[in-house]
């Protein structure tokens, strides 16, 4: 059976109980359910209306409901749609739904299912998709906007104008092929499409030379706390959090593992990385700590190095001075004084804080904010926000660069390299060969979205 003959319904609201729950249900079958659950006179489409809701089977009152009707293809999933906004509690949502059950080709909705028909009736495409399954995430004002930009279609139609181009320089070739013979087509048609397609090629390029803005801000920047022993990450790091994260004791070696806390900061998404200290005599569990450690060091986007008086300082591990990560100082407990004994390398700043009189707190929360508005500030261009898109755009870019170079080649081939390059753009927006993808996209998706 073709499953978007089914009329799949499901709570599109979250978790009960709440003050309203809306249940959505999508398909051929939802105008026909409405007018058995609410008798009477039909609901204008796109117009609320209060209704009482019937139970089909023994007639009994199911909730006094508002009801929206939107019809196809007019509606989110361009299928005739249905919202009941029932009241949110958990036995009233559960006898709606027992009576939805009872319809024949109704069933459940699957997870994402109706932006799935969405995307399947070109309501939305891949990157608008994607843009929803973001704004639906988004914990920071940043990545709401960037979310906001991309589910609007921003990405999308930078896409969409690219593939055009080359579909339409692709045309042109053809034409030459086919109608050389003819008076109005120039012979020197194709030649002279390869300096605007070698302008297109720099414009992929330029897209890409981001410096993952788009990604870094969906996933936040990783700031990792690294240093000795006892030089103060752990109360640092409850003190940004503003809640106790982490065990906090005079005894060296209390952190054993990484913890993780996501900070809003000044609207941009961070995440902040406790770790064991960095000491050369440790037993075997605190080393594959400071293993880990290490290892969250080597993909960081900032570093904090602590240093505290009358703390052995450690040497910083040489591979981290070449990962491209920035290195901070931060001169902790700078109550107890300061200390001479400073880290041989470069840092790109230095930050006296101490968490006891919350000295300094403010101006490294300022530096903080600062550097992730340097790294992941929304710029007036869409950003690419994943892997799948900018390992697209790589080989799209290397197959514009396989045709603008193959001069002397046959023009078929060079032909043939644009349709690859197009093909690439087409799978990003999910036009072309992508229902391998599809399944790995919606199922984080929420039920009843």
């Amino acid at each position: 059976m073709n499953t978007q003959q089914e009329t799949i319904y499901a709570v599109s609201s979250g978790a009960l109980p709440s003050g309203v729950a809306v249940i959505r249900l999508s398909g051929p079958q939802s105008g026909p359910i409405l007018r058995k659950l609410i008798k009477g006179k039909f609901p204008v489409s796109r117009e609320s209306c209060l209704k009482k809701l019937w139970d089909p089977v023994d007639g009994s009152v199911l909730d006094h409901a508002l009801i929206l009707w939107f019809e196809g293809p007019g509606s989110f999933t361009g299928e005739d749609t249905v919202e009941l906004h029932c009241h949110g509690g958990r036995a009233v949502v559960a006898a709606v739904l027992r009576a939805l059950s009872t319809f024949e080709k109704t069933r459940p909705a699957e997870q994402g299912e109706f932006t799935r028909r969405a995307f399947h009736n070109n309501k939305l495409d891949l990157t608008e998709v994607e843009g929803l399954a973001d704004l639906i995430d988004a914990e920071t004002d940043a990545q709401r906007r960037q979310a906001q930009r991309q589910m609007d279609g921003a990405l999308g139609d930078l896409y969409s104008q690219w593939r055009e181009t080359l579909i339409r320089s692709r045309a042109m070739i053809e034409a030459e092929l086919d109608f050389s013979d003819e008076d109005d087509i120039p012979d020197s048609v194709a030649d002279e499409i390869w300096v605007e397609l070698a302008k297109l090629r720099n414009q992929i390029v330029a897209h890409l030379s981001d410096a993952r803005r788009g990604e870094r801000l969906r996933s936040g920047l990783q700031v990792v706390l690294l240093g000795p022993p006892n030089a103060g990450k752990s109360s640092l790091m409850n003190k940004l959090a503003q809640r106790d994260v982490a065990i906090v004791t005079p005894e060296a070696g209390t952190t054993r593992d990484v913890l993780e806390v996501h900070l809003d900061l000044g609207g941009y998404p961070v995440t902040l990385i406790d770790t064991a200290g960095i000491r050369e005599s440790a037993g075997m569990i605190e080393k594959e700590g400071i293993r880990r450690a290490l290892v969250h060091a080597e993909k960081a986007d900032l570093i904090l190095w602590t240093h505290a008086p009358n703390v052995t300082a450690e040497e910083l591990p040489e591979s981290l001075l070449k990962n491209g990560a920035e290195i901070w100082r931060l001169n902790t407990k700078s109550d107890l004084g300061s200390d001479a004994d400073h880290d041989s390398f470069e840092t790109t700043e230095e930050i006296n804080v101490s968490v006891r009189e919350e000295g300094g707190m403010n101006a490294l929360l300022s530096s903080l904010e600062s550097f992730a508005e340097r790294n992941i500030g929304l710029i007036e261009n869409p950003l690419i926000t994943r892997e799948r898109h900018r390992s697209h755009l790589t080989q799209c870019v290397e197959d514009l660069n396989h045709g603008i170079q193959a001069e002397g080649f046959p023009i078929e081939l060079r032909g043939e390299d644009l349709r690859r390059a197009a093909d690439q753009l087409g799978r990003i927006t999910g036009r072309i060969d992508v229902e391998d993808l599809l399944d790995v996209i919606f199922r984080d998706f929420c039920v009843g979205k």
